[in-house]
């Protein structure tokens, strides 16, 4: 195990895979919003009215969509902490990186749900 108190973390190959992990997730979550974008900008029911998010199905997939990729991202980093820590290396990089996911989840929703409910 891996003595918490040194703090001897530094680790390049795991930060290179902890970045490399979140710059996909991130990547993944931009491409789903812009499938939900051009998904509701093609709707019949949105054609017709000139508004993008016109109805609540348009507003969820935009909303939801983006925001269950990061949380699945961020757990996802959570379980690579704990298995890091069970083999006794460098793991607080890998909570970084589910920390970091987080924040981004919780901005996207709160900027989302304010613009989606005005």
């Amino acid at each position: 195990m891996v003595n918490d108190v040194e703090k001897r973390w530094r680790d390049p190959q795991t930060f290179r895979r902890a970045a490399t992990y979140v710059l996909s997730i991130n990547a993944a979550a931009a491409f789903v919003f812009a499938a939900a974008v051009i998904w509701t900008a093609n709707r019949s029911s949105c054609s017709d009215s000139g508004t993008l998010l016109c109805d609540t199905d348009a507003k969820t997939a935009v909303l939801l969509a983006p925001t269950v990729i990061l949380l699945l991202g961020g757990i996802g980093a959570f379980i690579e902490t704990y298995r890091e820590w069970r083999r006794g290396k460098p793991w607080p990089i890998w909570q970084g990186a589910g920390w970091f996911l987080f924040m981004v989840m919780l901005v996207y929703v709160s900027i989302g749900g304010t613009a989606i409910a005005s």
